[in-house]
């Protein structure tokens, strides 16, 4: 019986990877994914169906090889995350990414946020590299024992935007709007673009990658008010933003809940200790601590806007800032907690903040990267995700265990 149910469990996972591997993910309903997808299909075929053949012959007799199939690795989520975000250009330049390979080596660095689909469209096995070499990397990482999260830029999409009109932000004389800096934004509200991140999200995961994070999950913040066309949305981008993006977080992870998938948001710093942006965002720290299994406020002191927290540049006092804003955060998880009779540590500890190591505002030395790390971990939070959009971190900072 023993025998018999490991080869059902093989057989099904061979499966479920073959059709991960020839694009054939669960009735994908995008087109534009559908598209990308095809020509993956078509080159895998024949390989597929060898696997199935192997599989199938070996369970008949009881004796599965340990080889047959090639699960990816996994890595379980650290208690503690402290990581680093690599874009899809530098992991797809081995020179470049190198570098912070060895970066993670050699610091208490344990974990890397790799491009899945980035704020431009580019998909990164498709517009940056070989899916093989994708896979062969996350590989790579794992033997290292890193711990691999796959970031999805999701309603901020000039790919899908211009090939999906129907599912776009546009003028009310139909053309498709674009933002200050000239970005073409989907619907939140676009039910295709929610297929779109699920497919994109499970094949991702078949991959290797450990863990979905989700960026992007809002409404534009300039285009509020008269003058656009929310196609999907309709009148609730005027009324109800918050509710169409707490059902977009109910939604996507309910999807990968069900998969054993971790899954991870990113949101607004400002939203842990004003609720005045809410309406315009969307985004409510509450119902992303209650939907996501980890929260990411982006906390950068950069951001935000002079005289907050009494400061005239707030980027100039990394400490006091990440104090007031993962401040914040705590008293909503605590608030939450309280309400729904959850406990206090299990909401804390979804809290996961996202930091600065680069310029802007101020000279982002050792000293003030390191600042927020100890100003969070006065607060309890102990894990961190940092950013820095060229690569080109600070590795005094980050010391070795």
């Amino acid at each position: 019986m023993r025998t018999a149910f490991a080869c059902s469990v093989i057989i099904a996972a061979a499966l479920s990877i073959i059709s991960y591997r020839s694009g054939n993910l669960p009735k994908l309903q995008s087109p534009l994914y559908q598209e990308i997808s095809s020509a993956q299909a078509t080159s895998t075929q024949d390989v597929s169906r060898q696997v199935v053949d192997q599989t199938t012959s070996q369970a008949a007799t009881s004796s599965v090889a340990s080889s047959t199939v090639v699960l990816p690795s996994r890595i379980k989520t650290p208690e503690i995350v402290r990581g680093v975000y690599m874009s899809s250009w530098v992991a797809s330049t081995p020179s470049a990414r190198n570098r912070l390979v060895e970066l993670l080596d050699e610091t208490e660095l344990n974990s890397v946020v790799i491009d899945v689909k980035d704020n431009n469209g580019a998909v990164t096995w498709i517009d940056r590299m070989r899916e093989d070499s994708l896979k062969t990397f996350i590989d790579e990482l794992h033997a290292k024992d890193i711990y691999v999260i796959g970031r999805i830029a999701v309603f901020q999409d000039p790919v899908f935007a211009k090939k999906h009109t129907e599912e776009a932000v546009k003028r009310t004389d139909g053309s498709l709007w674009l933002s200050k800096k000239g970005e073409a934004w989907v619907d939140t509200g676009s039910q295709q673009m929610w297929a779109y991140i699920e497919e994109l999200g499970l094949h991702a995961y078949a991959l290797g990658f450990d863990e979905i994070n989700l960026d992007y999950i809002r409404y534009p913040t300039d285009a509020f008010g008269e003058g656009f066309v929310f196609p999907k949305s309709g009148d609730r981008a005027k009324v109800d933003r918050e509710g169409v993006v707490t059902e977009f977080y109910e939604h996507i992870t309910g999807v990968f809940r069900k998969k054993g998938i971790p899954i991870s948001g990113d949101v607004f710093g400002i939203i842990t200790t004003s609720s005045k942006d809410i309406p315009v965002l969307g985004q409510n720290f509450a119902a992303a601590l209650t939907t996501f299994d980890y929260v990411a406020p982006m906390v950068y002191p950069s951001h935000y806007a002079p005289g907050s927290f009494g400061f005239v540049n707030p980027a100039a006092h990394p400490k006091e800032v990440i104090l007031a804003a993962l401040g914040g955060a705590v008293r909503i998880a605590d608030g939450l907690a309280s309400s729904t009779m959850q406990s206090t540590s299990s909401l804390r500890a979804k809290i996961r903040p996202w930091y600065q190591d680069f310029d802007m505002g101020a000279v982002y030395t050792a000293e003030l990267v390191d600042a927020q790390i100890e100003a969070g971990e006065g607060l309890g939070i102990n894990s961190y995700m940092m950013w820095d959009p060229k690569n080109a971190y600070t590795k005094a900072v980050y010391k070795k265990d």
